[in-house]
């Protein structure tokens, strides 16, 4: 298991205390294991959740104020708080902090996807601890992450990175409902884990475990290592990493490209859709598919998209089972339909076919 570069995703519910209020301790015990492993060597992000939780500690607001505006409010009054909190811990560590904060657009659209990419990369080059959450100030509904697990997943496929830990306030997955003991290790491909886990969801955060488990599960497709493990054991992270203690393990399979791994993230920015016929949803659906999407194996077009854009793939059953970005216009791909020695329309360095 590689270790260069780790993603570390702090729970609410590891930050706050009993009272919803964020747990000094906890801090300095993140902040301690960070600088160990920044010593050691390796690139460390930091995706933390707690803002709401911080403001709500600040400020009271009236009853008649809607669930969106609370959120807004809580949230840009705590962040301050809650980065002040981890400036001045890692300042005596003498090292560097610096706040980004992120919305799915800045993943959907190509630029800001760059942009934002190039920006992380900078501060770890200078050594930097970046700390990331989500801008609930203007986000809206229809666009927020789940909750920031999707939002250091989505992080970690952005950075190549090699491994992906979520901090909870329980051990792993547990068997048997919550009930049973913690699974130790699951396959990214394994759906019957869904059924053995509570849907009950955290008490300050938005996410649940089922939640982290498809993300965590979503990440060892992409080839990042991931774990669930629970970020109020000391020393929680140093264990994980050494393979000691308790927790969850997802392993990582064959790494997919940076493009493929962007296209994934952006199912909010289609532009079009493409039947295909059973033969050719089973060719490229193959575990060791090669294969590009040839317009032979298409049998209609639907909406107007131009080359490059994001398109989806629906079988005769009209069940999405994958994307890509399309090689030219929907005219000239309307023509093609059904045609042999055509040019594909998807490319397979371009396509990415779901489950």
């Amino acid at each position: 298991m590689k270790w260069n570069r780790i993603v570390i995703k702090l729970g609410t519910n590891v930050l706050t205390n009993d009272n919803g209020q964020i747990d000094d301790n906890i801090i300095t015990s993140i902040v301690d294991q960070i600088t160990r492993l920044k010593e050691s060597g390796k690139d460390v992000i930091l995706v933390s959740s707690g803002a709401v939780g911080a403001g709500k500690s600040l400020l009271t607001l009236p009853e008649n104020v809607n669930n969106v505006t609370k959120r807004q409010v809580y949230s840009s009054i705590g962040q301050i708080e809650l980065m002040s909190k981890y400036k001045v811990a890692f300042a005596k560590r003498g090292m560097l902090c610096a706040q980004v904060l992120a919305t799915k657009e800045d993943f959907r659209d190509r630029v800001h996807y760059i942009n934002m990419q190039r920006c992380l990369l900078a501060l770890l080059r200078d050594n930097v601890i970046p700390i990331l959450n989500e801008n609930d100030v203007i986000s809206i509904s229809e666009l927020m992450f789940t909750d920031n697990d999707e939002l250091a997943g989505w992080i970690s496929a952005l950075i190549n990175t090699t491994t992906m830990i979520l901090l909870t306030n329980v051990d792993g997955v547990l068997e048997n409902q919550g009930a049973g003991p913690v699974i130790p290790l699951i396959d990214s491909r394994n759906k019957i884990v869904f059924e053995d886990v509570t849907r009950v969801k955290s008490l300050y955060g938005r996410g649940g475990m089922l939640t982290k488990i498809r993300i965590c599960q979503d990440a060892a497709k992409n080839g990042i290592g991931a774990y669930i493990g629970n970020g109020k054991t000391p020393d929680i992270i140093s264990k994980i990493i050494k393979g000691e203690g308790v927790f969850t393990y997802f392993p990582a399979e064959k790494e997919r490209s940076s493009i493929k791994k962007w296209i994934a993230q952006t199912e909010g920015s289609i532009n079009g859709r493409v039947k295909i016929n059973q033969g050719a949803e089973l060719a490229l659906s193959s575990n060791d598919c090669v294969d590009s999407l040839l317009p032979i194996g298409i049998t209609a077009i639907e909406g107007n998209f131009q080359k490059g854009d994001l398109i989806q793939i629906v079988n005769e059953k009209d069940e999405v089972v994958g994307v890509g970005i399309s090689a030219y216009n929907s005219n000239k791909a309307n023509d093609a339909i059904g045609k042999k020695e055509k040019k594909a329309l998807i490319h397979y360095d371009y396509l990415l076919m779901y489950d």
